[in-house]
């Protein structure tokens, strides 16, 4: 791997163009090193598990919305629609957008953590779509996709966007922008182009996430996909960019991130470095925010040792400052401890994901967010007695760089009501790679069908869990097919979609 330094350069020297961390970044897009069996396998598994929570939030609200923008823009060739018949073709920059909403709905996908977050899995959708709509093979699909992550990885690795509190999809529209780059063999000065021009619209703040959290959460990493299409096409047209976007005196970094006095280390491949990025990444078994996954794994072990929650008088989570201030009580937010808040929100709300994991041994993507299991007078009660500090030995192992160091959990210590205390502590969820029951294709197999069930038919699932196998070797025509039709025969009736502009 190349150490790449970024920081801030007045107009009047440079950085020149080949130093430019966008223009890195296309070099490594325009690389055509071979895609490793290793990669190639975690591809597939990420393929099936973006489908898989895509089928479990295909009825709900912002999905349905945004798959009815979506078919307002019908093309051939086109892109397909999760959900819809692959025959039904829409503009690939609406596909991206209304199966990035599907994907990121329930928050229940990929994930990487470093300096910053990320849910990688959120490439996916845009390059799939340009794939179906350019006509380009399996093998085209796995080297854009593994590009996707690889600078994903990188730049969430590299530079941190939350403690400025710029979302994190700025660094997904780069990724994704780069990722159809390698997919549809563009070369270095058009991929540099696009980079830039997707980073530039896809600054936006965190407050997407903070607060009284709505489904744009679901959106936000959508339109960064859809915006990194209409990026990758302009500059295909021959349009440039804000440049140098990274280091420029009124750029991203000095005004936006920290300033002229600071500087980013991002590591990038060097020319003929495989891209492994996609295997330090780590997928969701629970419906919750990922800083979430070990502490309900924790709540599930310590639920037979507590027995009666009533008894309970404290819970302290002990754990990370990003899951602290994040999902914890150090962010401040009075609406993680709302019984009324929405979904969005509870799903970032540490008390709330603990003291029901707690109580029913169990973590459902539906029941566990249902209005009246959050109403529940015993969890409320029990919710309000849970709280987190930050622990500087949990900050430290969370951004450790070690995998076998590296923790995304905490110690919990309950105190009972005959003052009795039980402590607890997980390092890793248990679906990690380095957790007690890592993932493998077999889980994600069974995650999809779970997710699918009543939504899509036993033979629909047959067909798409066979496509995949096949990844690398699939024909252009077999990717247009890469999608999953509803079952209208168990689809409910009366829902409704509310009119907009078109």
């Amino acid at each position: 791997m190349q150490q790449h330094r970024v920081r801030v350069h007045r107009s009047s020297e440079g950085p020149p163009k080949e130093q430019q961390l966008a223009h890195r970044i296309a070099t490594v897009a325009a690389d055509p090193v071979a895609v490793e069996a290793t990669v190639v396998e975690m591809i597939g598994n990420r393929v099936i598990d973006n489908a898989a929570v895509a089928a479990a939030a295909l009825r709900r609200r912002p999905v349905r919305g945004a798959r009815a923008q979506a078919a307002r823009h019908p093309l051939d060739p086109g892109a397909t629609i999760m959900g819809a018949p692959p025959s039904a073709r829409v503009s690939p920059e609406w596909a991206a957008w209304a199966n990035g909403v599907a994907v990121r709905e329930l928050d229940f996908h990929d994930t990487y953590l470093a300096a910053d977050y990320s849910h990688p899995g959120d490439n996916i959708p845009p390059i799939l779509a340009v794939a179906q709509h350019t006509g380009r093979d399996g093998r085209d699909l796995v080297r854009g996709i593994a590009t996707g992550y690889e600078i994903q990885v990188a730049l969430v690795r590299g530079i941190c966007l939350h403690e400025h509190k710029i979302d994190h999809i700025a660094h997904l529209g780069p990724s994704a922008a780069a990722g159809i780059g390698t997919l549809v063999d563009l070369p270095v000065e058009v991929v540099y182009q696009a980079v830039q021009q997707a980073l530039h619209v896809t600054t936006t703040t965190r407050q997407s996430r903070k607060g009284e959290i709505s489904s744009w959460k679901a959106y936000a990493p959508a339109f960064a996909g859809k915006m990194a299409v209409e990026s990758v096409d302009r500059a295909m047209r021959g349009e440039g960019a804000p440049s140098p976007a990274y280091e420029g005196e009124d750029g991203f970094i000095a005004y936006l991130l920290g300033g002229p006095g600071v500087e980013y280390t991002v590591s990038l491949p060097g020319a003929g470095e495989a891209k492994r990025g996609i295997l330090d990444t780590y997928t969701k078994e629970h419906s919750a925010e990922y800083q979430s996954q070990a502490l309900i794994d924790l709540a599930r072990r310590l639920g037979p040792r507590i027995g009666d929650t009533s008894r309970v008088r404290s819970i302290t989570v002990h754990t990370s400052h990003h899951t602290h201030y994040v999902i914890g009580t150090g962010s401040g937010d009075p609406q993680k401890m709302d019984p009324y808040a929405s979904r969005e929100t509870l799903d970032h709300s540490i008390p709330y994901i603990f003291a029901v994991a707690l109580q029913d041994g169990e973590w459902h993507h539906e029941r566990s967010y249902a209005p009246e299991r959050a109403r529940r007078p015993d969890t409320v009660e029990l919710w309000r007695r849970i709280r987190t500090v930050e622990d500087p030995a949990w900050t430290r192992r969370y951004h450790a760089t070690d995998p076998a160091e590296k923790a995304f959990g905490g110690r919990v210590v309950v105190e009972l009501d005959d003052g009795t205390v039980i402590e607890d502590e997980i390092a890793m969820a248990d679906a990690h790679p380095l957790g007690a029951r890592p993932f493998t294709r077999p889980d994600y197999v069974a995650k999809f069908r779970t997710l699918a069930e009543g939504v899509v038919a036993a033979e629909e699932q047959d067909r798409f869990l066979e496509l995949v196998d096949r990844l690398p070797e699939l024909t252009a025509e077999e990717v247009g097919r890469l999608t999953f039709t509803e079952d209208q025969a168990t689809a409910p009736r009366g829902l409704s979609v509310s009119k907009g502009i078109f």
